[in-house]
């Protein structure tokens, strides 16, 4: 039976497969990330929620509280960091079981808005949030240049 938890530490291994599975590329840097959260030394995200089913993690969401979201009002809008399921257990419902842990979490932590985001041209991300709730606020597009 599948369940939403908080991450420990015996999911390191889990939780960075899934990461690597997300973010294809740089494995080493997320696993610095996960090295640092465990230590306390990540400022996002405050907090990882798994779904786990007999020992095996499904998926996961990385959430905090930023004091700006596009589209929010308040100065504390809980944000979903990260989302993702293992392709094999798919619409299944452990997607929403999980936005609906991170809303919680977030509510928890006195927030009265929930905001997320994904890239412009994810619209399989899109769809899922709109899906569970969500309203489009704004597209934006960032850019950079070294100095």
């Amino acid at each position: 039976m599948m369940h939403i938890r908080p991450i420990d530490v015996n999911d390191r291994e889990q939780w960075l497969r899934l990461r690597c599975l997300l973010w294809p590329g740089d494995n080493a840097a997320l696993e610095k990330e996960v090295d640092l959260y465990y230590s306390g030394e990540l400022a996002e995200p405050e907090a990882v929620l798994v779904a786990e089913e007999s020992g095996k993690l499904l998926g996961f969401v990385e959430v905090s509280i930023r004091p700006h979201a596009e589209g929010c009002h308040s100065r504390r809008a809980g944000y979903l960091e990260a989302w993702f399921v293992d392709q094999k257990v798919r619409r299944q419902g452990i997607g929403r079981s999980l936005v609906a842990a991170a809303e919680d979490w977030a509510r928890n932590q006195g927030c009265t808005e929930f905001a997320s985001d994904c890239e412009i041209t994810n619209i399989i991300s899109a769809r899922a949030h709109l899906a569970l709730g969500f309203e489009e606020v704004e597209t934006i597009r960032c850019f950079r240049k070294t100095l």
